[in-house]
């Protein structure tokens, strides 16, 4: 079994703030820290998940204080970060193969097949457009209210 998962950004910024699945994040992330999987990104995740925080903080969805404490929080979660060169053509091969308009949300895509490993998204969109012929692809609404319980 591989003790790798890939997230997206918006994963962690769900654990760390309230959004309409941010259980089922923090479930996740639990149950990642019990089986000590190992989570995998692109190197474009740090960035997106700091200006992602910042972008909350002003347009004030998210107070100042609270913006601070989700980084906070951000930098203590252990992710490897990947800066493989075969990432860049990988997404953009599967950008066009499945229509996406932006190239860095099959970044992620990308480096979980490169890896062999699961693949967990909060980006619905994404995950219907590839589910069907990419099975190691998760979206967190899957993610059931048992397996919440199970984890707490």
């Amino acid at each position: 079994m591989n003790s790798l998962v890939c997230v997206d950004a918006d994963i962690i910024i769900w654990a760390l703030l309230p959004f309409p699945l941010s259980d089922q994040a923090e479930a996740l992330l639990a149950r990642w820290r019990r089986e000590e999987k190992t989570l995998i990104a692109p190197a474009l995740f740090a960035f997106e998940v700091t200006s992602t925080l910042r972008r909350l903080v002003h347009l004030r969805e998210i107070t100042p204080e609270q913006g601070e404490t989700a980084f906070e929080q951000f930098l203590k979660i252990n992710v490897r970060l990947s800066h493989r060169r075969a990432i860049f053509p990988l997404a953009w091969q599967l950008a066009k193969q499945y229509n996406r308009p932006r190239a860095y949300d099959t970044a992620y895509l990308a480096l979980a097949q490169l890896r062999g490993c699961e693949f967990w998204t909060t980006d619905q969109r994404l995950y219907n457009a590839v589910r069907h012929d990419l099975t190691w692809v998760n979206w967190i609404g899957d993610f059931s209210r048992e397996a919440i319980s199970e984890d707490r």
